[in-house]
């Protein structure tokens, strides 16, 4: 464990941070903790104990959802089952377009893209962990 830091937030630069929002609340039951109310609107949300700052974006690339351009390219969610949570998806709009991959380390995940095309994706770990 670090004792000089810890993970505070990530920030998330949109297109349209309200509609984003919006997008994390519905589909992945993330809970706003922050409202800014400037125009454009920023918004801090719980996504499944991690803090993401959403934000307005100055400019945008087509190529946000290659997971192969340098930078941080997309957040994992651990879930218990990944075929329980795609269906939980599935029902909320999301449409998946990949098949299920083995996870570096152990375990599968399975790939999604939110409202504007950051990718996220669920990791099912195996039950010992690691490898």
């Amino acid at each position: 464990m670090n004792n000089f830091f810890s993970l505070e937030h990530i920030g998330l630069a949109a297109r349209d941070p309200r509609a984003l929002k919006d997008w994390y609340v519905k589909t992945l039951d993330a809970e706003v903790v922050f409202a800014m109310r400037q125009e454009p609107p920023a918004f801090l949300i719980n996504l499944g104990g991690m803090l993401v700052e959403i934000y307005a974006a100055e400019a945008a690339i087509p190529e946000t959802s290659n997971n192969r351009v340098a930078g941080w390219r997309h957040i994992a969610l651990k879930v218990a089952s990944i075929e329980e949570a795609r269906k939980r998806l599935e029902t909320r709009g999301v449409v998946f377009t990949e098949s299920v991959k083995p996870a570096g380390g152990g375990g599968r995940v399975l790939f999604l893209k939110d409202l504007e095309g950051n990718l996220l994706h669920f990791t099912e770990r195996l039950p010992e962990g690691f490898l």
